[in-house]
């Protein structure tokens, strides 16, 4: 035992020397591959070993979980390599450790590329023999802590020359771990558990280490849910993550998560509804993964379920992106998740602990691999039809769809950069065509016209599943009974004139000319010092320039009403800068000018006077000020933490606007005179804003103050006295006709009857009063990603209705036949004069998850317009 200390001990202190030296080769955001030159002293430990612990005993922080997977790797030259693809906000490292005989390892990049040509997306000769790949992520919630402690153990087994049974199916697999997938949530949880367990595991429910403080660890340090980006990519672990995964595009990936501590385990096959376009072979491979790991938890009595809860629809989980990507995506549930700790009572008596959680993440893991490895020419096989049909016969009845390319060209870049990044093929019509198809504008199908240089994403390319799951306008819903959102599609979410084709059609690939900058500024062939720069205001890029010239100090303006100015019209809500007012800027302002837009990639144009030939000048009443507004955001308990994080990370990574966070623990001691807007995410408010506060919160209002209230909040105001949100009467004419034998239903119905009252995140078209500022930068309607049963009143006297739903707005997703009754004549978002200040109710949120991309400019206008 002295000597096993004393090896222990040595190794620990090499192990950290190789950590402090790594920084010094790593760049952040460039993957690098890191390797063991040569064999450490010593031997190779378990987990418990070299923790110095037994495996189960605490939760590993990330730094100590790190140096374990150094040192297994240290200890597997020829065998293991660790790859670094990025690095947290918060600055921690994330890297995948690949997995492989010393053979396979040895031409680990041919594998690699291999696979690609099997899936098309690479040219050169293909090789049907090579190993299965399976990727297997840890942790992406952070508070899920279980997963990182068990891959450990899982890295081990791979690692230990005398497991003959791993070394067999290494032979015909190559295994790509990500250990955790979300650092910075993992460590929150980490370290607040650690600090209030008690020095023996308490295991009572009731006790303080099973209650965890708001937020939680579950999110990322912007509190978005990284296992909701996966198509998205809204978030930097998501992107890095994504960009490595798509130069693997594995066979197989499985997810390992945790759920409440009273359920047992459920892993494959899934639940219904599962999306139309999971294939048959991956319907039935999700079945033979399922026998494999329930024959180790029968040979060990262990509780499991199957078909249940966890569906395959919404594109964007660890399962799902997966399985569109050609792969058997599966999900893994332990019961416990934050709540469990240690040791957690169960409400059946039993006692569950961390070391038995560990036990089963640990045996699906080398299950996953095991049937992987003993059917793998089946999957290399299926592998490779999966793209060849996505090639040649493309799945659904649209053969392309059309983005018309005479869109705002900064939101056209953002859309083609969204394309690339998920290595979807696409091109630019060549010449005018006349053809039908579905028109997202008007959701119907119909006569369309595509221009040359629209741009045309083929379904005859390898990617093709996935761009139909992404751009079909209405996906088909097995099941009204799903985990998440039911519609998503491209066109809406980035608010773009598109069409779905139901013939082919050949288009220009040269992606190239997706590559000009969107930024041309000063087409005016010779201004040298124009009266105004005049710029639209349509997308996201517009408000990062605003917010850049805001801090500049620059004096930007806006106009109210349309103009007309030397051939060019322009909107409400177009960005002006006149030379007038920014004196004290000197020969700097031009310069300056010119130089934001180039960075944020706008179209700037110079204008040599004042006069508008239509509309108002440059000057008028109606072109008015931009201040410089000082803006503060709730957070805390009762507020929700994504809800917050989506507004948090919308200032600080999207516009790159200072924003002050409050606590709601100390908000009634700030005094809000120093703020000019105040948001409220969605949340509970009615601790938060107790009567008394609230006629606080009112007068800072009344005397200039802006307040934004999102979802929840808004609701929280509805019907209090001086705010004009009122929730519409209950329809008492139709509770009088109902017949009473209502009430006589099957208790197994229950579920199945509250669908009727929910929207699974629909599609809606809000029609829009584009003269407000609210909506400046819109046209007369916008599609909303409507979460919630929307049942508002329009606002009365004193009040703007900006944007409504009436009768037959419906677009796209699942809705029930009660909440499809209640989004009718109802209330989305619109302000109300208060004194001075103003109250923004934005009753939906067009924030959510970050990804929907047309809803942004509201939330902008809200900011920087409304009141001014």
């Amino acid at each position: 035992m002295f000597e096993l200390y004393w090896s222990a001990v040595a190794s620990r202190l090499r192990a950290l020397v190789l950590l402090l030296l790594l920084p010094l080769t790593y760049l952040p955001g460039v993957a690098q591959q890191v390797s063991a030159t040569a064999n450490e002293a010593g031997p190779l430990l378990t987990p418990s070993q070299f923790l110095g612990y037994p495996l189960g005993n605490r939760f590993t922080p990330h730094s100590e979980l790190l140096r374990y997977v150094d040192h297994v790797v240290a200890h597997s030259p020829g065998r293991m390599k660790r790859q670094d693809y990025g690095q947290t906000y918060e600055n921690r490292r994330l890297e995948v450790v690949q997995v492989a005989t010393p053979d396979n390892l040895s031409r680990l990049d041919e594998i690699r590329r291999n696979n690609l040509r099997l899936a098309g997306l690479e040219s050169g000769t293909k090789q049907r023999q090579q190993p299965a790949i399976v990727w297997l992520s840890y942790n992406i919630h952070g508070n899920e802590a279980v997963s990182s402690e068990a891959v450990m153990q899982v890295l081990y087994d791979l690692a230990d020359p005398k497991n003959t049974q791993t070394q067999e199916w290494l032979q015909n697999t190559v295994v790509l771990l990500d250990p955790c997938v979300n650092p910075d949530g993992r460590e929150r949880y980490v370290q607040w558990y650690n600090r209030t367990r008690a020095s023996m595991p308490n295991a009572s429910p009731y006790a303080w280490e099973h209650h965890e403080p708001w937020p939680g660890g579950r999110y990322n340090h912007y509190y978005f849910d990284l296992n909701r980006d996966w198509a998205w990519q809204t978030q930097q672990e998501s992107r890095q993550r994504l960009t490595l995964y798509n130069q693997w595009l594995p066979q197989v990936h499985a997810d390992f998560h945790e759920m409440g501590p009273d359920d047992p385990y459920y892993f494959s096959p899934a639940a219904k509804p599962y999306h139309e376009d999971i294939t048959d072979f991956q319907r039935k491979f999700q079945n033979t993964i399922g026998d494999y790991n329930r024959q180790v938890f029968d040979k060990n009595n262990w509780l499991y379920f199957t078909r249940e809860t966890y569906d395959l629809f919404y594109p964007s989980y660890g399962d799902t992106y997966p399985s569109f990507n050609g792969a058997i995506g599966m999900t893994y549930e332990q019961g416990g998740s934050g709540r469990a700790g240690i040791q957690y009572a169960k409400s059946d008596g039993d006692t569950l602990t961390l070391a038995q959680r560990i036990s089963h993440h640990h045996a699906t893991s080398l299950a996953t691999i095991r049937a992987a490895a003993e059917r793998h020419d089946e999957l290399l096989t299926e592998y490779q039809k999966y793209f060849d049909n996505a090639r040649t016969k493309p799945r659904g009845p649209y053969k392309a769809f059309v983005v018309a390319g005479a869109g705002d060209p900064g939101q056209l870049r953002a859309f083609t950069d969204y394309l690339e990044r998920q290595q979807i093929q696409y091109g630019y019509a060549p010449r005018r065509l006349r053809t039908r198809g579905f028109n997202y504008v008007s959701g119907k199908e119909e006569g369309v016209q595509v221009e040359a240089k629209d741009i045309v994403v083929s379904m005859y390319q390898p990617k093709s599943t996935l761009v139909k799951v992404l751009f079909e306008p209405r996906p088909a819903l097995e099941d009204s009974l799903t985990y998440d959102i039911t519609a998503w599609a491209l066109p809406y979410s980035f608010g773009l004139k598109a069409y779905a084709l139901r013939e082919k059609v050949t288009a220009d690939n040269a992606q190239a000319a997706s590559k000009q900058s969107p930024g041309v500024v000063n087409q005016q062939p010779t201004v040298d010092k124009p009266y105004a720069y005049v710029a639209r205001w349509n997308n996201l890029q517009d408000i990062r320039f605003l917010s850049r010239l805001l801090q500049q100090r620059v004096k930007v303006r806006v106009a109210s009403r349309p103009f007309e100015s030397e051939g060019q019209k322009y909107q409400p809500g177009t960005l002006v800068i006149t030379r007038t007012g920014n004196e004290a800027l000197g020969a700097r302002f031009d310069q300056l000018i010119r130089a934001q837009a180039d960075s944020v990639g706008v179209l700037v144009q110079a204008v040599k006077s004042g006069f508008s030939t239509s509309g108002a000048d440059l000057g008028s009443g109606y072109v008015r000020s931009i201040g410089k507004p000082n803006i503060a955001v709730v957070t805390g308990e009762g507020v929700s933490p994504s809800a917050f994080g989506e507004v948090w990370h919308f200032f600080e990574q999207q516009i790159g606007y200072p924003v002050t966070v409050l606590g709601a623990d100390y908000l009634g001691s700030v005094p809000l005179s120093k703020f000019d807007v105040l948001i409220l995410p969605d949340g509970n408010y009615e601790d938060i804003y107790p009567e008394r506060s609230l006629e606080a919160l009112k007068a800072w209002v009344r005397s200039g103050g802006r307040l934004i209230a999102l979802e929840g909040a808004a609701a929280f105001l509805s019907g209090k006295k001086d705010f004009l949100l009122k929730a519409k009467p209950a329809d008492s004419a139709a509770n009088k006709k109902a017949s009473p034998y209502r009430l006589l239903r099957p208790y197994a119905s229950a579920e199945r009857e509250q669908i009727g009252e929910r929207v699974q995140g629909s599609v809606y078209r809000v029609q829009l009063d584009n003269t407000h500022p609210l909506a400046f930068g819109y046209g007369p309607t916008y599609y909303a990603l409507v979460r919630d049963t929307l049942n508002y009143r329009f606002l009365g006297e004193g009040g703007w209705n900006v944007g409504v739903l009436k009768r037959d707005n419906y677009a796209a997703g699942f809705a029930g036949r009660k909440a499809r009754r209640k989004l009718t004549d109802t209330f989305v978002l619109g302000a109300q004069d208060m004194g001075r200040g103003q109250v923004i109710y934005l009753a939906d949120n067009p924030l959510f998850r970050g990804f929907w991309q047309g809803g942004k400019l509201l939330f902008g206008n809200a900011l920087f317009f409304v009141g001014q």
